[in-house]
């Protein structure tokens, strides 16, 4: 046989190529449109024998034809599929998945899942998305917040709570009793406000800007503790002799779960009710006989009620067979005979009321579980539930006050304090943080309102966690930022700093209700994955069914579901990869800012979906011990449901230059952190090098534009943004309380900033032509005059300027104090 031209060969190996680009493609529609398996092989035959006949007659090789029909009809073919692939992935995986404990399935099956389960499954549907609306204060709430709220806020003083009272005021504890503070979830039939999740976190957040202390005071009692237990779980009876004494504050409740040898691992409680009877009064009563040991129980010093969680055993068997009942939560009176309380902890120096509880052998009747007898060893669930308050109201609350005291007082000292005859703000290097602090700003109030939105819901688990990680990790870094900006006049304690008891406070944020490390490494991920993933869960349940029969037939409809599910989104994050995203899905109502940003959440969410997947499928149960690697895709999941409540919350106010500016900042931030949690994923998954191969799949032509860092022109803008009266400053304004006093150390700088505002351009005329030696004089106001005669500025603005400089002047003083540094002893005479 002759030899085949050289240009015919080449001919023939492109037609082949372009043939099998076209089975390629064809795959990936099918995948990527979710066909049905028979409808998908249909298609696929059709392509193929057209590509054999058209382009490369080596496919209708009889070899390749056997091949190709051997895997459809197995695929097909439901007793072929289960023997050959079913049956054999079903006994691999029940051999090395772990376990679910009980603890585990309470906490996983507690509550619901909201909209970042949409975000898990790789196609968000985003008309569902585009019908939420933030919630709305009702006037009760509204007016709550306008009067009683700012009431509270006037009466206090932060420093006097630190370092002189080591407490609140008599009047401030009788103000919040009486005007209804720590019955705002309870329902308005028991006498509370039943306020909602948003309007809770406004009324936190308020005080909070005045005084976190008496946030913290106000918040426990509408968090995790008895009022909400009993709301939720408990009988009429309890609810009856409890509930309206806990909204009128006549009695303060607390709730002991943590202790000396148990945070997180509540599983391993050591406190212990045992079930038996006592004589009571004459006669035989069925109770507990309780001993715990509490620690950190935020109010348990002043607490007239007192909530515990402990394990609950009947070895008599009183109440049934079972020996070991579980976590069961109970409520009785502080002075129970064999209660210890009242003593105090000292939280990081803040001096809210914390404490340890102390009890052996308390003895309590059965009435005393919250729901009755009927819950007992049911009290993790009933916990669970209730964690959302905690993590995804008061936490956040905190940290979104901190953010927009922050965002005021950096941007008003950056435009206040100059070196170089420059305000320090102008600085690129400043701008860095400064620009961060009000991209985080705006980050965490648009969060609080998703987050807040998402629990109306009902119980969201996940998000909760979420919101308690990354609200507390971002007033974190948004506080630390905020004190490089006002360096030393942040550092020196006193009445006057702005900053110093935020900062001092940060640390027990960041510890309760779950210290951070332990939520971000074993809960967001390892609790979310299975809570958010359409098939994981269902999956683990058929693998561990004792009846293997059931199990592996609930097991194959899942996997194969599971299968086209995981295939299809890493088809889908290739085509956005290569398409820049065009072809995704977006709400219907998306303007043109927005467009492109959900465009890439999307890409990220399938990106998302195929990874972890991936990593069920290398690490199985291992991947639950790889913390790094699982907590690294809970940050790219919780970071792509933060952009989204971005693009809600930019979508609520004005649409302009800041708005737009503190949205895109804040964006690129979260993007670029869900990117680089990914690319540390695949980096560490150290499996054969497939870690380089899913970077390599979706993300062909690098990492994309919007998930980059922000850029300098973007920090300079919003650098400058900060020190400027926008829109976004008077909308985070909003929300906080607005103190004129002079003499307080908030009012002093917002006074002082105020002023500039009003004569900065005859300021920086006069400061300009000083500065070149223009005007002679020994003091300023002699300066002033002389600017005056040389036309700078006009003769009215003398008074005005000085009265700023001395306003300056007084704003940049930090305090000073006797020799004990127990007294202010200040000197604030200026050298001529």
């Amino acid at each position: 046989m002759p030899p085949v031209p050289f240009t015919l060969a080449k001919e023939m190996t492109m037609l082949s190529l372009l043939a099998l680009l076209i089975l390629a493609a064809t795959l990936i529609t099918v995948f990527y449109l979710q066909l049905s398996l028979t409808v998908g092989s249909i298609t696929f035959v059709v392509a193929y024998l057209l590509c054999g006949v058209l382009f490369a007659g080596w496919l209708l090789n009889p070899l390749l034809l056997i091949l190709v029909a051997a895997a459809l009809v197995v695929l097909n073919h439901p007793g072929l599929r289960r023997k050959l692939i079913v049956q054999p992935v079903f006994n691999s995986l029940g051999k090395v998945m772990p376990p679910i404990g009980d603890t585990e399935r309470e906490a996983i099956e507690a509550g619901a899942t909201w909209f970042e389960a949409e975000l898990f499954s790789g196609k968000p549907d985003w008309d569902d998305f585009s019908k939420t609306r933030f919630t709305t204060l009702s006037e009760e709430e509204q007016s709550f917040i306008d009067n009683e709220v700012e009431q509270l806020c006037g009466m206090l003083n932060e420093w006097q709570i630190y370092h002189e009272l080591r407490d609140l005021p008599e009047e401030v504890w009788q103000f919040l009793k009486d005007k209804g503070f720590f019955g705002l979830i309870i329902p308005k039939e028991y006498g509370g406000k039943d306020f909602s999740p948003y309007a809770q976190s406004r009324v936190m957040s308020k005080i909070a800007t005045r005084s976190l202390t008496a946030a913290v005071t106000a918040m426990v009692p509408n968090s995790l503790g008895p009022g909400e237990l009993l709301a939720k779980y408990g009988t009429d009876e309890q609810k009856q002799r409890w509930l309206p004494d806990l909204a009128a504050g006549k009695e303060i409740p607390c709730f002991g779960l943590t202790g000396p040898e148990v945070g997180s691992d509540a599983s391993n409680l050591p406190d212990r009710g045992v079930i038996c009877t006592q004589e009571v009064d004459g006669e035989e009563v069925l109770g507990m006989r309780l001993s715990f040991a509490k620690r950190w129980i935020t109010l348990a010093p002043i607490a007239t009620v007192v909530g515990l969680a402990f394990k609950l055993y009947d070895p008599d068997h009183l109440l049934g067979d079972e020996e070991e009942l579980g976590i069961t939560c109970a409520l009785l009176p502080a002075n129970t005979p064999g209660v210890e309380i009242g003593r105090r902890h000292n939280p990081g120096g803040s001096p809210f009321m914390n404490g340890p509880i102390n009890g052996t052998d308390v003895f309590v009747p059965l009435d005393a579980i919250i729901g009755g007898p009927d819950m007992a060893g049911k009290g993790w669930r009933m916990l669970i539930e209730c964690l959302g308050a905690g993590r995804g109201v008061s936490l956040p609350a905190l940290a979104t006050a901190s953010a927009e005291m922050g965002y005021q007082t950096a941007g008003a000292f950056g435009r206040i304090r100059r070196q170089f005859n420059t305000a320090v703000g102008q600085f690129e290097g400043v701008q860095e943080a400064s620009a961060e602090v009000a991209g985080l700003a705006y980050t965490l109030e648009a969060y609080r309102h998703l987050v807040t939105r998402g629990l109306e819901e009902g119980t969201i688990s996940v998000v909760t966690a979420m919101a308690k990680y990354h609200s507390t990790e971002m007033m974190r870094r948004l506080i630390n930022r905020g004190m490089d900006i006002a360096s030393g006049r942040a550092v020196q304690a006193g009445p006057r700093n702005f900053m110093a008891l935020p900062y001092q406070a940060i640390p027990i944020a960041i510890t309760v209700e779950g210290a951070n490390i332990l939520t971000r490494s074993l809960m967001i991920f390892g609790q979310g994955a299975l809570r958010c993933h359409p098939f994981l869960y269902d999956e683990l349940n058929a693998l561990q069914d004792e009846d293997k029969e059931r199990g592996l037939e609930a097991f194959e409809a899942l996997f194969l579901k599971h299968a086209g599910h995981t295939i299809g989104n890493m088809c889908r994050g290739l085509v956005h990869a290569l398409t820049g995203g065009r072809l995704a899905d977006i709400p219907a109502n998306a303007d043109s800012f927005s467009t492109p940003w959900y465009r890439l959440i999307s890409r990220y969410s399938a990106v998302l979906a195929s990874t972890s997947d991936a990593a069920f499928a290398l690490l199985g149960g291992d991947l639950k011990r790889r913390e790094l690697l699982s907590a690294r895709l809970g940050d790219a999941h919780s970071q792509l449901l933060i952009a989204c409540a971005v693009l809600k919350f930019h979508g609520t106010l004005p649409r302009d230059e800041a708005n737009d500016a503190h949205a895109t900042y804040a964006l690129h931030h979260a993007l670029s952190q869900a990117h680089e949690a990914l690319e540390a994923f695949y980096r560490n998954l150290g499996v054969f090098g497939i870690g380089c191969l899913l970077k390599g799949w979706f993300f062909p032509l690098g990492r994309p534009a919007g998930a980059h860092r922000p850029g300098d022109d973007l920090i300079r803008t919003v650098g400058d943004q900060i020190m400027e009266p926008t829109s976004v400053r008077e909308s985070l304004a909003s929300f906080t309380y607005r103190c004129d006093d002079p003499e307080d150390a908030i009012g002093r700088v917002e006074n002082t900033y105020r002023k500039l505002l009003e004569v900065e351009p005859a300021y920086l005329a006069f400061l300009k032509a000083d500065g070149k030696g223009e005007l002679d004089g020994e003091t300023l106001e002699e300066r002033l005059h002389v600017a005056v005669a040389k036309g700078v500025i006009a003769g009215d603005k003398v008074n005005e300027l000085l009265e700023y400089d001395a306003l300056r002047y007084d704003c940049l003083l930090t305090d000073a104090f006797d020799f004990e540094l127990k007294e202010v002893k200040m000197h604030t005479e200026r050298p001529v």
